[in-house]
């Protein structure tokens, strides 16, 4: 590519100087060869060695028990003591994202799973076959860029699924430490009470910058607390709980809503105080419904679902929100699946104004249906609890009919559809791994469907390309009538001296109170090692030290919590919940939340 300067020098003007004489013209070709000679000398010349080399990332065999899981990279902290050269050379550009342009194989041809596609736009319904182009495109980058926002603030922290802690643990003794909990409550609608924290929810964290902080409604002693993290807990008891990460001291008034939550919401990845939170049942107060809420003042900035009923929704009466939706900053736009089957794409049009301490929108909405071919009234439904993972222009998520679907976001075209088996309430989980998307997700094993007694519940590694398995891995589980057996919960991916490994609890194992967390080589699903304790929905949560060492944790429904070494399942620590845990937890630096269906909250230290 020819070198453009960018400030040309101006053409001299007629008449502006005299011409050179002969001599200075001499002089001048004289000191271009000798110049042109030493250029071509200095070109020639061997290079200098350089002083060190860059240091060399090593890999290992990791050995547990009988297994080994292969390359599985690490590498040695530099001391304080020790210097860092220089770069010999200048430090390249991050790499530009990979493109993602997924299709179907004839296996997971959509054609094969579902029917009755549809879209609305502002309320007007297109015409089948109708082609559709959102107006603000959507282009999602890696999970780690999707918000600036120090904390966790939606389920799994991300649009890849992939955290559920902040920061590093810093970890010495590998124990729990000191502790704090607060009651929550119950809340009761016809012949049917929810109490305390349930299935699937996890706490918001979140540090507020002090600009932020100075325009809301929190107390004045958390206003003024430059340390402050705020604990954000929407609970089956209608209520919505503001706690000081460090001591579970309330920051503000309770918001009580009168609906029962039991998913995580999310708040806003640009930092504005914006809770988006859907019901998961409904109450005296009317159907469930999705919430959007500024944390300025509580005020309700807008709600929808229970218009869809009747009309644009495919699934009856039912209007319930339990996944976590994510924001694309970027085009200002929500994008929120519904378990009555329908995907919203809202345009928000939000206006901030922190300095007067303002916040408003006038949302306008994109929403598409699906149905499935196999479902019935009482039967693989359509319906989407699982929070969905999105890269680049396409969102990735399951459904309560068995299927693993993967959307075209700017056309809202179906691309593939894998049959993953059964109910599935886990949220999928994002991994890149030599370029190339893949996604690890499971299933539950819901009573009757497949079976009254025991069944086969599959972990899976899909190409998020196609949708095609690259390794399934099987667990026989136990089911019972309300309370399912199999994977509810979502699964952990390793980084750092754990990248390669994958972590996930598997419920009603064995018999109908056992449980399992195993630890699984994502290159070929092999299993590790495993956990037995207490069955458990809650998922597990990895916390890593500064040398890139790493722990899990997990809590079940005896009471548990535990603290493991992640590469060998050794128990380190166990704390008592004094409850059962189907909600799972997140974590900020050294400390863990976690709500309990028996109405508490704990936060817990780590040491």
């Amino acid at each position: 590519m020819a070198y453009t300067p960018r400030h040309a020098a101006p053409a001299r003007r007629r008449g502006s100087s005299p011409r050179p004489s002969v001599f200075q013209t001499a002089a001048l070709v004289l000191l271009t060869v000798v110049l042109v000679f030493v250029e071509y000398k200095y070109a020639t010349a061997a290079p200098a060695a350089p002083e060190s080399l860059p240091p060399v990332i090593q890999t290992a065999k990791l050995r547990v028990g009988n297994s080994t899981a292969e390359n599985i990279p690490f590498s040695s902290a530099v001391s304080e003591a020790e210097s860092v050269p220089e770069p010999l050379v200048p430090t390249a550009a991050p790499a530009p994202l990979s493109d993602f342009s997924p299709y179907h194989l004839p296996e997971t041809d959509p054609a094969l799973f579902v029917k009755d596609l549809a879209i609305e736009v502002n309320g007007e319904r297109l015409p089948e076959g109708a082609s559709f182009s959102l107006p603000d495109p959507i282009d999602f980058g890696l999970g780690s860029d999707y918000t600036e926002v120090e904390g966790v603030i939606t389920f799994r922290g991300n649009n890849f699924r992939d955290g559920g802690a902040y920061g590093l643990a810093g970890l010495s003794e590998y124990k729990f430490g000191e502790s704090w909990s607060i009651t929550t409550g119950s809340l009761s609608y016809q012949s049917t009470t929810w109490t305390g924290s349930g299935w699937v929810g996890q706490p918001l964290i979140v540090r507020w910058p002090r600009a932020t902080k100075a325009v809301m409604n929190m107390y004045d002693w958390a206003r003024e607390d430059d340390s402050l993290v705020e604990v954000i807990y929407a609970t089956m008891d209608g209520h919505i709980y503001f706690l000081d990460l460090d001591s579970g001291r309330a920051t503000r008034d309770k918001l009580n809503l009168g609906f029962s939550f039991k998913g995580a919401g999310a708040l806003d990845p640009r930092g504005y105080p914006i809770l988006y939170l859907g019901a998961g049942y409904d109450s005296v107060k009317g159907r469930s419904r999705v919430f959007v809420i500024s944390l300025l003042d509580y005020e309700i900035l807008h709600s929808f679902g229970p218009e869809d009923i009747g009309g644009f929704s495919l699934r009856g009466n039912l209007c319930y929100f339990d996944g976590s939706p994510l924001v694309d900053a970027e085009t200002d736009q929500l994008i929120y699946p519904g378990e009555n089957g329908i995907l919203y794409i809202w345009k928000l049009h939000t206006r901030y104004d922190e300095a007067a301490g303002t916040i408003s929108m006038e949302p306008t909405a994109v929403k598409w249906h699906y149905n499935g071919i196999n479902t019935t009234s009482d039967k693989w439904w359509i319906g989407m609890e699982d929070s969905p993972v999105i890269w680049r222009g396409h969102l990735i998520i399951s459904d309560n009919g068995g299927r693993l679907m993967c959307i075209n976001l700017n056309t809202l075209e179906l691309v593939w559809v894998q049959d993953i088996l059964d109910d599935s309430n886990g949220s999928p989980v994002l991994s890149i791994e030599d370029g190339h998307p893949y996604i690890y997700i499971s299933t539950s094993f819901h009573y009757g469907w497949r079976s009254w007694t025991t069944a086969p519940v599959p972990i899976f590694k899909i190409d998020a390309e196609n949708g095609a398995v690259v390794w399934r891995t099987d667990y026989t589980c136990h089911t019972e009538s309300g309370v399912s057996g199999g994977v509810q919960s979502t699964i952990a991916l390793g980084k750092n001296q754990l990248e390669g490994l994958i972590y996930v609890t598997v419920a009603k194992t064995d018999h109908l109170n056992g449980g399992v967390l195993a630890c699984i080589n994502r290159k070929n699903g092999e299993v590790l090692w495993e956990h037995k304790s207490y069955y458990t929905w809650s998922s597990p949560v990895l916390v890593y030290n500064a040398d890139g060492s790493g722990n899990v944790l997990y809590c079940n429904y005896n009471s548990r919590m535990f603290l493991l070494d992640a590469l060998t399942g050794e128990v380190l620590d166990t704390f008592n919940i004094q409850g059962g845990a189907e909600a799972s937890p997140a974590v900020f630096e050294n400390t863990v939340v976690i709500g309990i269906r028996q109405c508490k909250i704990w936060g817990v230290k780590m040491k």
